[in-house]
């Protein structure tokens, strides 16, 4: 699987499942929520495991950028709440240091 859809599988793995912890005990829904949570957490983490890279550190902080987007889609498609102009301008920096991360030339 191409590198960028496993971190768009991970984003949505890990939104999802860190929404489902936010609404057991932000939103009053049942516990129950916490287990498809836990399963959405656990792809998550596979997700990243299979993104071709020699270092650990270096996906999970060119993802964190992808998360960074995606996490406000999220806002917008899910809570409803329209990302402004900052979240927007936010959002494209850290895609821009994703990029830089994931194909910067490297010498090693």
């Amino acid at each position: 699987m191409p590198t960028a859809l496993l971190f768009l599988l991970a984003a949505l793995a890990e939104i999802a499942g860190c929404f489902a912890f936010w609404a057991w005990l932000r939103l009053g829904k049942s516990a129950l929520w916490l287990l498809p949570g836990m399963a959405s957490l656990a792809v998550f983490a596979l997700a990243l495991a299979y993104v071709p890279s020699t270092a650990a550190g270096r996906t999970f902080a060119a993802y964190g950028g992808i998360y960074i987007a995606a996490s406000l889609a999220w806002l917008w498609l899910v809570e409803g709440a329209r990302p402004d102009r900052w979240d927007l301008l936010g959002g494209a920096i850290c895609v821009m240091g994703a990029a830089v991360i994931l194909l910067g030339p490297r010498t090693a």
